[in-house]
């Protein structure tokens, strides 16, 4: 049971741009995934400065639930929102899942499981690891494009995570918010810099091998995203030998 007032357990955050056809769906199911399970959770849909109905057909799907819209007022990337989300969540653990349920919101058990038994701070995704069940795969463009992403990332941040980009992140809430104050990427290389973020700071992040399903309408620009993703990559590595991650330094420097 939910003691009215209390802090959740749970956050779950919802990056969302033009998502009106798909939120009433993908709420519903975690509402009713929260509710078989009796989950002290929270669902926070962060509305992308859309130019649809999203955060109108947002709202009305979480009526009655412990959940709200957060509105960013503009277009400012799915980096922007999540830290948006992060930072307004209450929950002890924060959830992060695309609007799509690329990975089912069942998944979430696991990835927990993974966080409590190795003492996580981050538990991400993977659709790359033995074990891990892509069950519809992107286009054979999408799949290069990814392939070749992440050897670019290896060679210039030193990450090893087999698959940063997957949507479907637990975190501890209080150990990685430091890290969001200081995260600056909008777009959709944030993943890269949050992970950075967690070796720099000395983190506890494991992959854990997810179901995953390709949707249609992917918001990633096969022309003109992979180069901004490189770009926000090479400003990490700037921002840090700048010494811009270091503690005592804010994201606006």
């Amino acid at each position: 049971m939910t003691t009215p007032g209390a802090r959740p357990f749970l956050s779950i955050v919802v990056p969302a741009y033009n998502e009106e056809a798909r939120l009433p769906a993908t709420l519903a199911e975690i509402g009713a995934w929260m509710e078989a399970r009796q989950l002290d959770a929270e669902i926070l849909v962060v509305d992308d400065g859309s130019r649809d109905r999203t955060a109108e057909i947002a709202g009305e799907a979480l009526r009655g639930r412990r959940g709200r819209v957060l509105r960013n007022g503009e277009n400012r990337g799915k980096g922007y929102s999540v830290r948006h989300g992060v930072l307004e969540a209450a929950g002890r653990f924060v959830l992060l899942t695309d609007a799509d349920l690329s990975t089912p919101i069942t998944e979430y058990d696991k990835v927990a499981a993974w966080v409590r038994d190795h003492d996580l701070d981050v538990a991400i995704g993977s659709r790359a690891l033995p074990g891990s069940d892509v069950q519809l795969r992107q286009g054979l463009l999408r799949q290069s494009m990814g392939r070749i992403f992440n050897r670019i990332i290896r060679a210039l941040t030193g990450l090893t995570f087999r698959d940063t980009q997957c949507g479907f992140k637990l975190l501890d809430r209080e150990r990685t918010r430091p890290l969001f104050e200081k995260m600056v990427v909008d777009r959709f290389a944030f993943d890269v810099e949050l992970l950075f973020l967690c070796r720099r700071f000395g983190l506890t992040v494991r992959e854990v091998p997810v179901i995953w399903r390709n949707a249609p309408g992917s918001k990633v620009s096969i022309l003109g995203d992979p180069l901004n993703m490189i770009y926000d990559v090479l400003r990490v590595r700037w921002r840090f030998r700048r010494g811009l991650y270091n503690p005592e330094t804010t994201a606006s420097q």
